[in-house]
């Protein structure tokens, strides 16, 4: 068994193999960029080597600074987690000629299933059912235009090299395909080093589910259930499942054992996922093979046992698998939410900047239910624009599918992050979403349920009260503690009016609220209702966790004018408390009305401006592209909303924009 190994990536993929070596008794170095020099990868490892500058071309994606790495450290093996190096045959080969072990597939395994054009052909050979689509390089917009037309609309522009939704587009028409061409060409080159792209037909209403295999250097393969990884926007999965709530018996071995042979027929050596395009029938047709650890991994693990990381390392090291496929069997159900640094209410463009408060759910398991968090970030961290926008994957386990997704819903209200935008009240609103807790799902679920972006949960099934009772609570909390403040009442007895009106956008609700002992209070609502509050708060703590008439509830809070902004259940409001007067008279207030942004095109992300395509004069149409701006990774199409004439360019292409800077103004 190895004694020290590498791992060739940064985040929470890092921090995850370095818990297992650790349990292991392996020892880790850590590579860092300027970026992330004070990451917590960096602090968990036993070493660090510095590889460069932030740009992931000049440092995570230089195999001649990994090497050096592992020579100065004297790594044995090198695990290279997802993303960057992690399907790159020249990297597995380099690493062969170096004598260290690369934790992963051998070269030919990646070259032949890595290459998203290389496995379909390969699949189709084999007489695997492929989704049909042009597998040769494409060199031009025009090309892709012409070969999108014989293919048939809705077609899929997809890196060869791609992952993670980077460098993918869908083309719903012959206008969209030659922007789709070019965006996801460049997306391939930053990310991935690799500018091929290849088109398929991209097919509607589908399911998107994977097969995780496993195999060892003596031939010896075994699949270990699906995940089913429907829930996706921009191609970027964002909540992922297992086992499949569509599939059966028969239909999940007939997928295994096709994901085996597969593998077998490529020598595969270590962890990867084969994916399928999955009819809403259970007809399946392969998609691509990942050579690599998959993002939502801990999914599979939790419903098997088996710690995939460590079956990679002992792979590696040239151990006989010891899974024998009759031995794996699916216990209960495991849900994973991907919390990303983007703002849902602003089309989920990325967000950058300081985590002020960092406070994620406690990680346990009792009573059945299990609560796990992979993370990479911790409370006064930097969220860059350089790198993925991933916090962290909060994943949940319980004996069943409603069990894994009610645990989920709750860990998410406790999830409490500020400072950055997040998707956590996104996450919560499919949680509690009706289609999603009916297993009704497809790859279009979240064009389909938000098609107007997202604007929070729907505050139904008394979510209103529930918020109000506790801002209520809140209040009252805060004006008994300045009640106590000494000497602040001069000695005298002074009568306090307990009646509240609470507001909640057009809502006015009467509270009053009776204590009765420390830990629990009751509010009683204008409708004559007595809510029963138990759990105690004190001012500045970011979530209440208690339970209102008996239910289990948590709130996250922060502090605004009269009162606090809540979220529960992905509903985030605003909720003031008043005394009666002071309601009056706040009903009296004119509204603010915010300033008019018709006439600029704000940049809706801190990013890098990669091209400008209109100039000053020009007289530009609905959707018409006007300007592209990377962030994280991504590039970000900004295009007309109205026809305008274009009075003025205040961005150029090569620099980088603050939020809400403005990039041109029109006539």
């Amino acid at each position: 068994m190895f004694k020290k190994i590498l791992i060739a990536n940064r985040g929470e993929i890092a921090c995850r193999v370095i818990k297992t070596a650790r349990k292991m008794g392996i020892k880790t170095v850590a590579v860092y960029s300027e970026a992330d020099k004070r990451a917590l990868h960096v602090e968990m490892a036993d070493e660090a080597v510095h590889i460069g500058p932030a740009a992931a071309s000049e440092s995570y994606l230089v195999i001649e600074k990994i090497i050096a790495a592992c020579k100065e450290t004297g790594a044995e093996a090198v695990h290279p987690g997802y993303g960057f190096l992690s399907e790159n045959a020249k990297f597995a080969a380099a690493l062969k000629e170096a004598k260290i072990a690369f934790i992963g597939p051998n070269p030919r395994a990646i070259e032949v299933m890595g290459d998203k054009i290389a496995s379909k052909k390969f699949a189709r050979d084999a007489h695997v059912s492929i989704v049909p689509g042009f597998l040769g390089e494409i060199e031009t917009p025009e090309e892709a235009v012409k070969i999108a037309d014989e293919i048939g609309y809705p077609v899929m522009i997809k890196a060869s090299a791609g992952g993670g939704g980077k460098g993918m587009r869908i083309a719903l028409s012959h206008d969209e395909v030659a922007d789709g061409f070019v965006s996801a060409r460049n997306e391939a080159v930053s990310s991935f080093g690799d500018d091929r792209v290849f088109i398929e037909k991209f097919i509607v209403n589908p399911r998107h589910i994977e097969i995780q295999v496993m195999g060892d250097k003596h031939g010896n393969v075994v699949y270990l259930g699906e995940r089913e990884c429907s829930i996706q926007r921009r191609n970027q999965k964002v909540i992922e499942e297992a086992p499949s709530p569509l599939l059966d018996e028969e239909t999940r071995r007939e997928m295994g054992e096709q994901a085996v042979e597969l593998a077998r027929a490529v020598d595969y050596d270590t962890a990867g996922t084969v994916e399928f395009v999955v009819g809403q029938d259970k007809s399946f047709y392969f998609l691509e093979m990942n050579t690599r650890l998959q993002v939502e991994h801990p999914v599979t693990e939790l419903i098997t046992g088996v710690d995939l990381v460590e079956q990679m390392i002992r792979s590696a090291a040239g151990e006989k698998l010891a899974l024998k496929q009759e031995e794996i069997k699916l216990n209960g159900w495991a849900v994973e939410s991907r919390i990303y640094a983007e703002d849902p209410y602003r089309n989920f463009m990325p967000s950058t900047g300081r985590l002020v408060r960092y406070q994620p759910p406690a990680e346990k398991s009792d009573n059945g239910l299990t609560i796990r968090n992979d993370t990479g970030v911790y409370e006064g961290g930097e969220i860059s624009i350089y790198y993925d926008p991933m916090i962290a994957k909060l994943c949940t386990h319980g004996p069943d599918r409603a069990s894994a997704i009610s645990h989920m819903s709750d860990a998410l209200d406790q999830f409490y992050i500020e400072g950055i935008g997040h998707n956590v009240p996104f996450l919560s609103a499919i949680m509690n979403h009706e289609r999603w807790q009916s297993g009704n799902l497809s790859t279009s679920f979240i064009d389909d349920e938000f098609p107007d972006g997202f604007e929070g949960g729907n505050r139904c099934g008394g979510i209103t009260n529930k918020l109000a009772v506790v801002g209520a609570f809140l209040d009252h909390v805060e004006n008994s503690r300045r009640r106590q403040i000494s000497g602040q009442m001069s000695g005298k007895k002074v009568i306090f009016d307990d009646q509240r009106v609470v507001n909640i956008g057009d809502d006015w609700i009467g509270a009053a609220v009776q204590p009765e002992n420390g830990k629990m209070v009751h509010v009683v609502l204008d409708d004559g209702k007595m809510q029963t509050l138990e759990g105690a708060w004190q001012a500045g703590v970011p979530v209440w966790n208690g339970k209102i008439n008996g239910d289990k509830v948590s709130v996250q809070i922060r502090r605004a004018l009269n009162g606090y902004v809540l979220s529960y259940r992905g509903v985030e409001e605003v909720v003031r408390v008043y005394t009666a007067r002071e309601a009056e008279l706040a009903k009296l207030m004119p509204v603010k009305i915010p300033p008019d942004t018709s006439k600029t095109l704000l940049c809706p992300m801190p990013g890098l401006v990669v091209s400008i395509d209109v100039a000053e004069g020009d007289t530009v149409e609905v959707g018409q592209k006007l300007a592209v701006v990377e962030a994280m990774k991504m590039e970000n199409v900004l295009r007309a909303e109205r026809q305008a004439v274009v009075a003025a360019i205040n961005a150029k292409q090569g620099e980088s924009l603050a939020v809400d800077a403005v990039i041109m103004e029109f006539e």
